[in-house]
């Protein structure tokens, strides 16, 4: 038994598959083509569908910068989150003013994340040392990193 691809999506049956991904969540345009071009007839007409969205505002790496950026605030700090939104295919200035809105409260995000994680101070050095990697791992800025673990 062998397994055939499926035929290509007629132009209808193409915008209906977009639509219905778009209405679960944001997508980038190259998240959107991604997810598509295994089903389009042609680079030209998934290209063109993509344009089509985009003129309908239906379609925005705009807002879809502005959603993952909200949601990865929560636990990142702002070089994670720049890399994140690079890594999906936002433009560059884009992802580099999210990047520089995130840093606004960057301090007391980390201060947040920290408590939720370990709840007391670092009283060792050794303790210290693991909750500064904890926050570089998560894309927080040196910074903000020697002023609640290194200098506390």
């Amino acid at each position: 038994m062998s397994l055939r691809p499926p035929p290509p999506a007629s132009a209808a049956e193409l915008k209906t598959r977009a639509l219905r991904l778009l209405a679960r969540r944001e997508h980038s345009r190259a998240q959107l083509a991604c997810k598509l071009a295994p089903h389009a007839e042609s680079r030209e007409a998934l290209e063109g569908l993509l344009d089509e969205l985009e003129r309908k505002k239906q379609l925005s790496d705009e807002r879809y910068a502005e959603a993952r950026a909200h949601q990865l605030a929560r636990k990142y700090g702002a070089a994670r989150i720049e890399q994140d939104l690079r890594a999906q295919g936002v433009a560059e200035d884009t992802a580099e003013n999210l990047a520089a809105g995130a840093r606004a409260g960057e301090l007391e995000r980390a201060r947040a994340i920290l408590a939720r994680k370990y709840g007391t101070p670092a009283d060792t050095p050794a303790e210290r040392a693991r909750r500064a990697r904890f926050l570089q791992s998560r894309g927080f800025s040196h910074d903000v990193i020697r002023r609640l673990v290194i200098m506390a």
